[in-house]
């Protein structure tokens, strides 16, 4: 491990940055500063992410999950250098005369480095809490050295649509899950809207009482939602399937940029669901209706993953059946 970089350094930095809030705190308001924490948030970011950007996303996080923030913004190379320094993200709620504070310690560490990672990052989190580990370095992932990483972790978030191949990645994903890890997925978050607007179409007794006439589900796919697309495409199935339904699946991309589209046909019955720029469409039958669906962001879908830090038992019925899907050939 780097020598400027100690777990007991830190700490004591983190002793002192209280000691200075809470002096500046009783001489500029007289209330002093509140410390928040309910678990800690390990954030792997590369060294060339824009830094305001992910600052702002972490600060609306806090008031709602407040943490110990640790970022560790990778930068690549092959030496071993490990830096890193301490700040507190506070804010003001309103009406309030007391600033609420929390914890943040930012280390840069190269590539290299990776493996000194699980033994300096765990000393720091705080006892007794959840670690949640939310990976923004796709190509960490494949690396074996992230493995001791996620084996701290209640929960490691990561996006597989920002990995390079969407069929890989839906492999690499179930592999980390299938490693024992508590995992959560952007692709999948981002379907919930989805997800309740197609059980929404059943909750019309007519549509219902056509559901065990579906017999064919097609969803299809462009740019980085193929991942998304098996997910969607197994969580139908199985909703089917618990109601006795027997259909059949069928996953393609297509070109056309970024989009996701999911038809299920049988007799006397067609359900269309697709995302047009901000707006999903769905169609049944001849009636369509389109709602408003913007493009959910980082802060929305992390907000959601931390809101979920047990086993999500839908979520990893989904990945096993979209893994299973998709690679019908693995054993």
């Amino acid at each position: 491990m780097g020598t400027t970089v100690a777990p007991d350094h830190i700490l004591k930095e983190l002793a002192d940055l209280w000691v200075s809030l809470g002096q500046e705190g009783e001489s500029e308001s007289g209330a002093g500063v509140l410390r928040a924490c309910s678990l800690t948030l390990v954030v792997l970011a590369e060294q060339s992410e824009d830094v305001a950007n992910l600052g702002e996303t972490l600060a609306a996080l806090m008031p709602e999950h407040p943490a110990r923030t640790i970022v560790i913004r990778m930068c690549g190379g092959a030496e071993r250098p490990l830096a890193e320094r301490v700040y507190a993200q506070c804010w003001m709620p309103f009406g309030q005369r007391r600033q609420i504070c929390c914890e943040q310690i930012e280390i840069t560490a190269s590539d290299s480095a990776l493996a000194d990672l699980a033994p300096l990052v765990l000393p720091l989190a705080v006892p007794d809490l959840p670690v949640i580990v939310w990976c923004r370095c796709p190509r960490l992932v494949e690396m074996p050295e992230f493995r001791a990483i996620a084996a701290m972790a209640r929960k490691v978030v990561l996006d597989s649509a920002e990995m390079p191949d969407g069929h890989s990645a839906l492999r690499r994903v179930a592999d980390v899950a299938w490693s024992g890890v508590l995992l959560g997925d952007f692709s999948w978050t981002r379907l919930t809207r989805w997800r309740e607007m197609l059980a929404q179409v059943f909750e019309n007794r007519r549509n219902l009482a056509l559901l065990d006439h579906i017999s064919s589900v097609r969803v299809t796919f462009g740019g980085a939602y193929e991942v998304a697309a098996w997910y969607f495409g197994a969580w139908v199935m199985n909703a089917l399937g618990d109601a006795g339904v027997d259909a059949a699946l069928s996953v393609s991309g297509a070109p056309g940029g970024r989009f996701l589209r999911i038809n299920l046909e049988g007799e006397g019955l067609r359900v269309e669901m697709a995302r047009s720029d901000d707006r999903l469409a769905i169609t049944v039958n001849d009636l369509a209706n389109v709602t408003n669906l913007p493009q959910p962001t980082d802060y929305l879908l992390m907000r959601e993953e931390l809101g979920i830090v047990r086993p999500d038992p839908v979520f990893d019925r989904t990945l096993a059946s979209a893994a299973r899907l998709a690679y019908p050939t693995d054993k």
